[in-house]
Parts: structure tokens; C-alpha cells; sequence
């Protein structure tokens, strides 16, 4: 159940899908309307270049979609287990985190593609970050799942169950998150284009910090 999360995951959530919500906005503005931090659009976009023989835009498509996996499997790797809990290399990971996004800054302030995989590496790796603990499903770097899950709730809601409120907030501080992401965004790139890239890297050096140090005080009290 949700109540058995530790009480820091609201926090980092709501910074971890601001940090996705400006990388996408970056995207959508910078990469031909091209989303990053997710893949249903690329996925879409996938097909209708098939159908219309742009097989250049495939390869490349097809290339965001795989760095977003090797992102995730990093995570996966590194995390060993499903299991969100102090102690793991999570603060690593977000630095990996913001050394791929600036890594992107290089490529794509020359106009080289090479910076849209490396993004996309970026948003496939925090998106396994946190994903599955005791039956709660966690993404942060897109908000589909979050609004069904909450549709779901308030459905149940009206049927008589329980309303998980924990949950709830939860999911409505990724949504904020997201979208004030986005907002912050959209800003950074009209005033900065590509290098506006460096502020979500240095969210991840801070959050990274901060789980360290909040880990570090923990175990000192135990």
C-alpha cells in the first residue's frame, strides 16, 4: 500500500517530475515538437513515418526510443530490486541523471542528434527510478497513468471504497510537478535554448545531495 512509502517520496517526486516536466518542454519547443520524456508520441510518430517512407526519421525515432530504454535498464541494473528504500544508489543515479543531460547540452547546442538520445537516456533512467513499491505504481516523467489512477480512485470513491488520500496527493503532487516543469521550461528555452538544459541537471546534483545527506542522518540516528 501506498502508507507504507517512506515520507520523503513526496518531495522527490514532485522535484523529480518538475525536473522531467522542463525536460520535455525543452523537447516539445527545441526537437521539432517532439516529446522526451516519454515515448507514446515517438512510438506514433514511429508508425506514420513508415507509412509516409521517411526512413531517415525512423532511425532516429527508433534511437530515442532505445536510449530511453538503456536509461531504464541502467536503473534497473544498479537498483537490483523494486524495493524504494534508504540506502540504495539512488543518489548515483541522479547524478548519472544529471551527467546525460549535460552530455545532451554538448550535442545539442552543435545540432547534433546525439543530444536527443542522450536525453531521452536521462528521462528513461529517472523514469525506473522510482517505479513499483508495495503495489503503487510511481512515474515521473509522464502523468497518463497518474490522471487514470486518480480517475480510478474517485470512481471507486463513488462506489462506497475507501479514498486513499496519501495516494492522492501523491499523484497530484507529479501532476503539479509536471507541469509547473513545463512552465519553467518553456521560460529557460526562450531565454536560453539548449543551455536551459543545465537547470534540471542541477536539480538532480541537489536532490542527489540531499538524499545523501537525509540517508546519512538517518543511519547516524539508528
Amino acid at each position: 500500500m501506498i502508507s507504507k512509502l517512506p515520507r520523503w517520496i513526496e518531495f522527490g517526486s514532485f522535484v523529480l517530475a518538475l525536473i522531467a516536466g522542463f525536460v520535455n518542454a525543452i523537447g516539445l519547443l527545441g526537437f521539432n515538437h517532439q516529446s522526451i520524456s516519454h515515448l507514446s508520441g515517438t512510438a506514433t510518430l514511429i508508425g506514420t513515418s513508415i507509412v509516409n517512407a521517411l526512413f531517415t526519421d525512423v532511425l532516429h525515432l527508433s534511437m530515442v526510443l532505445l536510449s530511453f530504454i538503456i536509461g531504464a535498464t541502467i536503473s534497473g541494473f544498479f537498483l537490483r530490486s523494486g524495493a524504494l528504500k534508504l540506502g540504495r544508489n539512488y543518489s548515483r543515479l541522479l547524478m548519472l541523471e544529471a551527467c546525460f543531460l549535460l552530455i545532451a547540452i554538448c550535442f545539442l547546442t552543435k545540432d547534433s542528434f546525439y543530444g536527443h538520445y542522450f536525453a531521452s537516456a536521462a528521462c528513461g533512467l529517472q523514469n525506473a527510478l522510482v517505479t513499483t513499491f508495495s503495489g503503487a505504481v510511481i512515474r515521473t516523467t509522464h502523468v497518463t497513468g497518474i490522471f487514470t489512477d486518480l480517475g480510478l480512485m474517485v470512481g471507486a470513491k463513488l462506489r462506497g471504497e475507501a479514498f486513499d488520500k496519501r495516494k492522492a496527493l501523491l499523484f497530484i503532487l507529479i501532476i503539479n510537478g509536471f507541469i509547473f516543469g513545463g512552465i519553467f521550461g518553456a521560460f529557460a528555452f526562450n531565454a536560453f535554448k539548449f543551455e536551459a538544459l543545465f537547470m534540471p541537471a542541477v536539480g538532480c546534483l541537489l536532490l542527489a545531495m540531499s538524499y545523501s545527506i537525509y540517508n546519512a542522518k538517518t543511519q547516524h540516528d539508528q
